[in-house]
């Protein structure tokens, strides 16, 4: 019997005041009865609308219906032709953007939990199966990846699916970008991240850590002199930006990318951590997005007594996932909309002691649409705290742009590509946050994905004409 609720079945999760201490995963996932009726829900759209949002281009209904049947296994093979991360999409993806925006069920209700359905899958197939991806026959061509972030993941599965001889060169000593240094452990669980990369080396994918492309090697010398035929640019954005106000340089200041760097990858949470971190009692992060939310929550979790999210814009405009709001605000964290920092004040020995912010409102809609935010008249006030957070957003290092000849980048350094990836330099693609400015997982891998394709057509067709 199909289920015709109007209302999706509730996550479970750990209560907020236990789950602010600990840095364990927030959610526990559907179990099979509750992903079964949660599934019955979907009504299988012959036009598939749900698709139409998915980057990845996901067969949405197809694995639903497999889940909603109790065929976990075949339901994940599914998600699988399409997607290189299931288990990953189904917990930081923000499908409620996305495919769940599109889906019939939410014109009177609640969307089919599309998100909830795809963790469930992964997760059940991780905990049950043991098989791995089966490697592709070898079509005797080589690609580069440079970047191990969820657009280069993608773009590497993809191309070893192909046949191609695959090899991944990632700057730190970990593989996985952004889903290990940026992501925190409660919302995705390193392991799992690990996982998709063990699926991505059984399909025959090579991975190079501690290799600084445009340092130890340059992209012409992998094509010059290694032989790689094409390479991929998905080196995410990690050159956090600042304010430029006084006080930035004080020693409790962080950039949210140093921050959640050291917690997540360097494990500064744990006790026998040898990474510092300084636990503050009053915390104050800088920006509305869901790495704001992070390093907030992560704060929290390090024993801040309180930290609060200062925000430009009102609570309409917050770019942060909802789920991730709710999450934050039901731990405890502070939100202070339309207020933005002008200094940070100094305490004793170079500490900080407070921050000083002015009152804003919102004024006419700037380039993105959104209403500009100004400076309401003699509203100067301060707040306490003995750290900052900046969580201002984040653009590409020029590392790669500097050592690379005839690369063209935007002025403010994302790689100039098209929409398959293609660049101004023949043989190199590019894609995700190393082209767009900071983006999400999903929309990363979208571009890896399309990238992928590219590079086979262009291998293809340059080995043809030879």
């Amino acid at each position: 019997m199909p289920n015709m609720s109007l209302k999706k079945n509730p996550m479970p999760a750990q209560e907020a005041d236990v789950r602010n201490k600990n840095f364990y995963e927030v959610t526990f996932g559907y179990t099979a009865e509750t992903a079964i009726d949660e599934a019955k829900r979907c009504l299988n759209c012959k036009n598939k609308p749900c698709m139409g949002g998915c980057p990845v281009r996901i067969h949405i209904p197809e694995f639903i219906q497999k889940v909603a049947e109790g065929a976990f296994e075949e339901a994940y093979h599914i998600i699988q032709q399409t997607s290189s991360l299931p288990a990953v999409c189904g917990r930081v993806c923000p499908q409620e953007t996305q495919c769940e925006q599109k889906c019939v069920r939410g014109i009177k209700g609640e969307p089919v939990a599309i998100g909830r359905l795809e963790r469930f899958v992964a997760d059940w197939h991780n905990a049950n199966s043991c098989d791995l991806p089966t490697k592709a026959e070898p079509n005797g061509h080589k690609a580069a990846v440079i970047g191990s972030g969820p657009a280069g993941l993608t773009c590497a599965g993809d191309l070893a699916k192909r046949g191609y001889d695959v090899t991944i060169f990632e700057a730190l000593h970990l593989a996985g970008g952004v889903l290990v240094y940026g992501i925190p452990e409660f919302r995705l669980p390193k392991a799992i991240v690990q996982k998709e990369i063990d699926n991505l080396k059984a399909l025959g994918v090579k991975v190079e850590t501690n290799m600084v492309i445009g340092r130890v090697l340059s992209i012409d010398e992998l094509m010059d002199e290694y032989g790689f035929e094409a390479v991929f640019i998905g080196s995410g954005a990690g050159l956090p930006r600042f304010m430029n106000i006084p006080g930035e340089n004080l020693k409790s200041v962080y950039s949210a990318n140093e921050f959640l760097t050291r917690v997540n990858l360097m494990k500064a949470y744990k006790d026998d951590s040898r990474t510092p971190v300084l636990h503050a009692k009053k915390v104050c992060v800088v920006g509305g997005g869901n790495v704001a939310m992070d390093a907030a929550r992560s704060a929290k979790r390090l024993g801040a007594e309180e930290v609060t999210i200062v925000y430009r814009r009102s609570r309409a405009e917050l770019p942060a996932r909802a789920e991730e709001v709710e999450h934050a605000e039901e731990e405890g964290i502070v939100f202070k909309f339309l207020t933005n920092p002008t200094a940070i004040v100094e305490g004793e020995n170079g500490m900080v002691a407070g921050m000083t912010c002015v009152e804003m409102e919102l004024g006419e809609p700037d380039a993105s649409g959104r209403r500009r935010p100004v400076v309401k008249e003699g509203s100067e006030f301060n707040i306490e705290c003995d750290a900052v957070i900046m969580a201002l957003g984040t653009s590409p290092n020029p590392l790669i742009k500097n050592t690379t000849k005839g690369l063209e980048t935007q002025k403010w350094g994302g790689i100039i590509a098209d929409e398959h990836g293609q660049t101004s330099r023949e043989g190199v693609f590019a894609g995700g946050d190393a082209v767009t400015g900071a983006a999400t997982v999903i929309l990363a891998m979208g571009a890896g994905k399309a990238a992928a394709e590219a590079m086979d057509e262009y291998i293809r067709s340059k080995n043809q004409t030879k």
